[in-house]
């Protein structure tokens, strides 16, 4: 169930979120938390083996077996999950040749292929829509018509084409969509589309909704033609326009079967169409979505009397206006208003204007002021930053911005009403913007700031790696106070989150950091302060240097041991011994250091930490003295000294509670093959005892952790060896015997063999 709350396990919905129907986000709270379909599984499964399952062609692209057959809508959403994941290739794309596909509803965002291939593998289909927008230069525009032009099929039944954002030629002359006569939707939003092109395509004989924005249209007299059949026109943005005011009033009051008009235009431009439109009483008849954001001089009476005499209208964009903010458009039931004047115009605007960057920025401005001290979880609100955030990677404005909005809305205890799945969305879009703006500060503090979240650092899936190469980075690097203080929460957690092979893969950051925390140990050393900075700090050495010799060493090369021995001589706080005696611990367990350990100054700390009344420091204390006496090498010259102390930790062991006694466990483990030189040292019983005495322990605590790590680490046949060993020490033998016996169950699940 882990592995399907992944982020990048499929597609995401593109179901757009609706606060102002259901305000607690229950909808998202469900969808979120819900398992992937198992189609989609299957789907990621088919395109991550394609190589294994696909044969290759003799020009090195991909074919199924012949006798595949994948119905419509399989064959589409299949498509549809390559195109999302990356994948969909000219290598690739090959596989849609053919009839084992059937395809109607063709999207190819962002692919990158050539014309051969998108003529070869998809204008044989029978196409009905085609969301071709953002797709690489090596498939430009006029390529494209033109390969959907060779299909005499699709010439006549194509009804939706997008092709936003989409490229074409600088020597390409005019576009001809004249031969695609079935075509109800266009859509050429930030393309370089001219007034002849317009002329064109308004020739289109069942052409009713088209997009121009942010093209290269300099007067929009030819949409007079299609006058009696255009019901949706979008012109955001005609920066390029040359028509005065009075003449583009004259083409919209001819366009009377318009139900949807967008003439909203960047706020920094000072565009007053709108302002000009309000005033006509003979416009529009039947207009149900006016969209003006970003005009100027609007006024709420005036946008309040054009609605009401148009009762029908269910939409008004009015974000970046003076607009909005009056009872009756905060009240009236049926108006949907994208604005700032509350959470449910802002939602509005920010699932409207999701591909408009402009807008998006200005939204999740005013989200952010709305949601400074909000107490409501609200998930709905966050999936439409989330949204936004990933239409738009390359935009610092709308990724800093989102992200402060994302820390208000998951910050303290309004991450645990959020979806897990949810939750690692945002944390992975979080770190894909620092990876494009690695330069940016406070885009990286509210990075930092986000992961100080226990929910979110310790529950939701995310990539550790990356965040903690970030977060050591950030700690050698910035020495604001603060922020200093939560890099160093997050490595102590972070730390124990990576496998041994990513910690070597981190080893130049690693040391970086380890020198930065040690320098903070002795400041605060020096400065007799034991704050919460200094325990931070503790807990994220012992953590690093857990499970990694490199790191020990260089430790102990940077005059660790002499800084951790001051720290024990001005300290005497259980919290703060904890955590020394823990990473001398990590030391000890290290064959070629655990000499460096064997000084007067260190042995006699170890000593007397041995007898505390705190059972976790006298259980590290033991531990570092069962380590070093298992080894004679560094007690040739000492070896009376080494007697007293597993005589010492003999006696000390006999006081401890029972292994099995009701405490919490004094540590935890990712690893107890540290332990297995102990367990087979049958010379000194003293040092079987202390290992014995933990694996009880631990196993008692957590058994589906620990017997599976027994298990899975060949651990058991150690504890067999030990209860029928003939000069094992009877005590170490019952401990044996009892951990075979009250955790045989545990066992039995992860191993088949029978226990000895």
């Amino acid at each position: 169930m882990v592995h399907f709350l992944h982020p990048g396990l499929s597609p995401r919905t593109i179901d757009l979120p609706d606060p102002q129907k259901d305000a607690l986000g229950c909808c998202v709270v469900q969808e979120e938390a819900s398992p992937y379909s198992l189609v989609n599984i299957c789907l990621k499964v088919l395109i991550a083996n394609l190589e294994k399952l696909c044969s290759e062609r003799s020009d090195g692209t991909l074919c199924f077996p012949e006798h595949w057959r994948f119905p419509q809508e399989l064959a589409e959403r299949f498509l549809k999950a390559m195109t999302w994941q990356g994948m969909l290739t000219d290598r690739t794309a090959s596989i849609f040749r053919g009839n084992q596909m059937k395809l109607k509803l063709v999207s190819i965002q962002k692919a990158k292929i050539s014309t051969a291939a998108f003529i070869k593998a998809f204008c044989h289909h029978k196409l009905i829509e085609l969301d071709a927008t953002a797709v690489h230069t090596d498939l430009p525009i006029p390529d494209i018509i033109s390969g959907l032009c060779s299909n005499s099929w699709i010439q006549q039944n194509l009804r939706c084409l997008l092709l936003d954002s989409t490229s074409i030629p600088p020597d390409s002359r005019l576009l001809f969509f004249g031969q695609l006569t079935g075509l109800r939707i266009l859509s050429v939003f930030n393309v370089c589309f001219h007034s002849e092109d317009l002329a064109n395509v308004c020739q289109l004989p069942k052409l009713e909704s088209l997009d121009i924005s942010n093209t290269l249209v300099t007067d929009i007299s030819a949409l007079l033609t299609c006058k009696d059949r255009l019901k949706s026109l979008t012109m955001h943005y005609l920066k390029c326009l040359t028509m005065t005011k009075p003449q583009i009033l004259v083409v919209i009051r001819e366009l009377k079967y318009l139900r949807h008009l967008d003439i909203s235009d960047h706020s920094q431009l000072g565009s007053d169409l709108a302002f000009h439109l309000l005033q006509q009483d003979d416009i529009l008849p039947d207009v149900v979505s006016l969209d003006i954001s970003g005009n100027i001089c609007i006024t709420d009476e005036a946008v309040e009397l054009f609605i009401r005499q148009r009762p029908a209208m269910q939409f008004v964009g009015l974000l970046a206006t003076d607009a909005g903010y009056s009872h009756f458009f905060t009240t009236k039931q049926g108006l949907r208003v994208a604005g700032g004047a509350n959470i449910s115009q802002i939602s509005e605007a920010l699932s409207r204007y999701r591909n408009r960057s402009c807008f998006m920025k200005e939204a999740l401005y005013r989200l952010f002021t709305e949601t400074f001290s909000m107490q409501v979880t609200m998930p709905a609100i966050l999936k439409l930053v989330a949204i936004g955030m990933r239409n738009h990677p390359l935009d610092l404005p709308v990724q800093f911005t989102a992200s402060a909005c994302a820390l208000n809305l998951t910050r303290q205890d309004l991450a645990k009403g959020m979806p897990v799945r949810l939750l690692a969305e945002v944390t992975s879009l979080l770190f894909k913007a620092l990876k494009n703006f690695p330069h940016y500060l406070q885009l990286q503090k509210n990075c930092l700031l986000s992961l100080t979240n226990s929910r979110i650092l310790v529950d939701v899936p995310f990539d550790r790696f990356d965040a903690a190469k970030f977060v050591l980075s950030w700690l050698c690097k910035h020495g604001n106070a603060k922020m200093q203080t939560m890099a160093v929460s997050i490595t102590a957690v972070l730390a124990l989150q990576l496998s041994p092979e990513q910690t070597v893969q981190l080893q130049e950051e690693l040391f970086d950091a380890v020198e930065e925390l040690l320098a903070i140990v002795k400041q605060k050393t020096s400065e007799n302060l034991d704050d919460v900075t200094l325990l931070f700090t503790l807990k994220a050495l012992w953590n690093l240097t857990d499970e990694s010799p490199a790191a020990c060493k260089h430790f102990i090369e940077n005059e660790g041991l002499a800084i951790f021995i001051q720290v024990l001589e001005t300290f005497s706080e259980s919290a703060i011994q904890s955590r020394v005696l823990g990473l001398l611990n990590n030391i000890a367990e290290v064959r070629g250091l655990s000499s460096k350990l064997v000084t007067e100054d260190v042995l006699k700390h170890i000593s007397v930490l041995l007898h505390s009344r705190e059972i976790e420091i006298s259980f590290l204390a033991a531990g570092i003295i069962a380590h070093l006496t298992s080894d004679k090498q560094p007690w040739i010259s000492g070896d009376l000294q080494r007697s007293v102390l597993l005589q010492d930790l003999y006696r000390t062991i006999q006081n401890w509670p029972s292994s099995s006694c009701k405490m919490t466990a004094v540590v935890s483990y990712r690893s107890f093959r540290a332990f297995f030189p102990l367990l087979g040292n049958f010379s000194q019983p003293q040092v079987q005892l202390w290992a014995l005495w933990a694996l009880y322990h631990v196993c008692n605590k957590n058994p589906s952790k620990y017997c599976k790590m027994l298990v899975d680490e060949e651990g058991l046949q150690l504890l067999c060896d030990i209860q029928e060993h003939s000069e094992a020490d009877p005590q170490a033998q019952q401990i044996a015997t009892s951990i075979l016996d009250d955790f045989r169950m545990h066992f039995m699940n992860y191993q088949r063999l029978p226990l000895c």
